[in-house]
């Protein structure tokens, strides 16, 4: 992951520390926090990895856990909308951003809509997806049907959370990544088991299915963008949609699929990823390098770094010094715009420059 992870933390105006992360550099992205989502996480064991990367590519990204999860203070008594805003100035005043962009994921949009429209001098910019205006008991007409499917889940999570046994956890797990793997409703389960404690989650849960930001969404003065997944099973398209219709001049962007959150296989990936760098005025990559803007020579050399040869045993195979072959891998580094061999041979490999038998 580029740059690592830099772990501080910050104290709320009710006293709750908080843990923040951040990863590369540039204009400021915090990314609201949500129990879903931890701050400090294994990025080769995570599918928070391609998020990180992707939104630390040319932004200062800016994660933290929300009380009661992950690193943050766990012993907390206030969980409600007005904390979670509350942690989210804490972090950016922390932090001394006076300006920022702003995503939030799942119930972390309705809170960064909250936010953005208390403080709109601060916000940039805003990106939402998957987000809700009212959730499960909070809407003015409650539907029997929802409210029966809202208690239910909250049973799920008090019978299931703190056993063993992922038989209940299960049902979340397959709700929210419907299309998943097996072995990704299992890093899922141990993601969010380990971010927060059972009698927290029901607390939060409870607390997300009263939230309502009708109002606030109608205050929001910044440019917004919101995404939805077709086939939501945890926040409802049709939610998403209305959000996105409260706040004035806000573009909304369906996306195909029924996972929460896409996955980097997905096809909605790639849209939400050239969509967002868009919206936040990044400047696209350059077209990926083809044959041409490498020599034969510089290939054949990539390949053999590739395969793990190192400039000596390149060298002595191509019958080159290592003065040489160091400069033919210094030239197929510039040629794919990368700072390190491995990146090199790595963004060849994904280009398919190189042969399966090196790769």
């Amino acid at each position: 992951m580029r740059g690592g992870q830099d772990i501080r933390f910050c104290k709320t105006v009710d006293g709750v520390e908080l843990a923040v992360a951040e990863h590369g550099s540039g204009p400021p992205l915090v990314m609201v926090a949500d129990w879903f989502v931890p701050a400090a996480f294994d990025p080769e064991n995570s599918m928070l990895a391609p998020v990180v990367e992707e939104f630390s590519r040319d932004h200062r990204f800016v994660m933290y856990d929300t009380r009661g999860c992950g690193l943050s203070q766990r012993h907390v008594d206030d969980f409600s909308l007005e904390a979670w805003i509350a942690d989210l100035e804490a972090v950016v005043d922390a932090l001394g951003f006076e300006r920022f962009a702003l995503f939030g994921f799942s119930y972390a949009a309705p809170i960064a809509v909250a936010y953005a429209a208390r403080h709109p001098e601060r916000v940039d910019r805003m990106a939402l997806v998957n987000g809700f205006a009212t959730a499960y008991l909070s809407t003015s007409k409650q539907d029997p049907t929802i409210v029966e499917e809202a208690m239910a889940l909250l049973k799920i999570v008090e019978i299931g959370w703190g056993t063993d046994s992922p038989a209940f956890r299960q049902v979340f797990a397959v709700k929210c990544l419907p299309d998943g793997t097996v072995e990704q409703w299992r890093a899922f389960d141990t993601m969010t088991r380990a971010q927060v404690a059972p009698d927290v989650a029901v607390r939060i849960l409870k607390a997300i299915m009263r939230i309502n930001v009708n109002a606030d969404a109608a205050r929001v003065r910044c440019p917004t963008l919101a995404f939805h997944m077709r086939g939501d099973q945890i926040i409802y398209f049709a939610q998403g949609r209305r959000l996105a219709s409260l706040i004035p001049g806000a573009r909304f962007i369906p996306l195909e699929g029924r996972n929460h959150w896409p996955f980097a296989d997905e096809p909605a990936w790639p849209q939400l990823v050239n969509e967002l760098r868009a919206f936040l005025g990044v400047t696209p990559h350059a077209p990926a390098p083809s044959h041409d803007k490498l020599t034969p020579r510089q290939l054949e050399v990539l390949r053999r770094v590739a395969a793990g040869q190192t400039d000596k045993q390149i060298a002595r195979e191509l019958t080159l010094s290592p003065r040489t072959v160091e400069m033919h891998v210094a030239g197929a580094m510039r040629a794919l715009g990368s700072k390190t061999r491995a990146e090199a041979a790595h963004r060849a490999s994904v280009q398919g420059l190189l042969p399966p038998s090196l790769q």
